[in-house]
């Protein structure tokens, strides 16, 4: 008679999975691995990763939600830091950059151009409001401290659009030594900074 899975088999089971898949999906990419391939890696049956995701879209939507869950995790911590707006700033930017560089695989998987529609997928949706919210969370601080003025869910959508775009620029190799990611961030955001503060009559 085979083993009844408890609640904590299948949670453990599904996050052994989708580390296994975020490995395939970094490697070969969303199209060049199929399920029968996966379950090789895991060393269990063809049939056996259809017990607990509908298809590889269902396992992307899952591994994209965990990996923006965990994102958005350290950006909170971060987020909770420090006192002025600049600190708590500077700490969402570092957790922002560490998780990035520090988890290639999941960030690009993230926001892989290649996406189904997460409509189709409430927790993907749920994780990736989270994350979305405390990125843009901390301008509200700049403002309330008079040091930038405007819209603070605009301000934080385009530093996080800088942000982001250097970043992949990084991780694409595309940077060179003189003009790598620290002299590039820090050039944008000086720009950014000046465009948004306080206009003085």
């Amino acid at each position: 008679m085979p083993r009844i899975l408890t609640q904590s088999d299948v949670a453990d089971f599904r996050e052994r999975l989708c580390d296994v898949a975020t490995r395939m999906f970094d490697a070969r990419g969303s199209e060049g691995f199929t399920m029968r391939e996966l379950a090789s890696e895991l060393g269990v049956s063809a049939m056996t990763p259809y017990r607990y995701f509908k298809d590889k879209e269902d396992i992307l939507a899952a591994v994209r939600a965990r990996a923006f869950n965990r994102f958005a995790v350290a950006l909170e911590n971060a987020l909770a830091t420090g006192q002025t707006a600049e600190e708590k700033g500077g700490a969402v930017f570092r957790a922002y950059v560490d998780f990035a560089f520090g988890e290639p695989a999941a960030y690009k998987l993230m926001f892989d151009l290649t996406q189904p529609d997460e409509n189709l997928y409430p927790d993907l949706v749920k994780a990736n409001a989270r994350a979305r919210v405390t990125m843009t969370d901390y301008v509200q601080r700049y403002i309330e401290e008079g040091v930038l003025e405007g819209n603070p869910i605009l301000i934080g959508h385009v530093f996080w659009a800088s942000l982001h775009g250097a970043i992949v620029l990084k991780l694409a190799g595309k940077l060179s030594a003189e003009y790598d990611f620290d002299r590039i961030c820090k050039e944008s955001f000086c720009v950014l900074f000046a465009a948004y503060r306080p206009k003085t009559s």
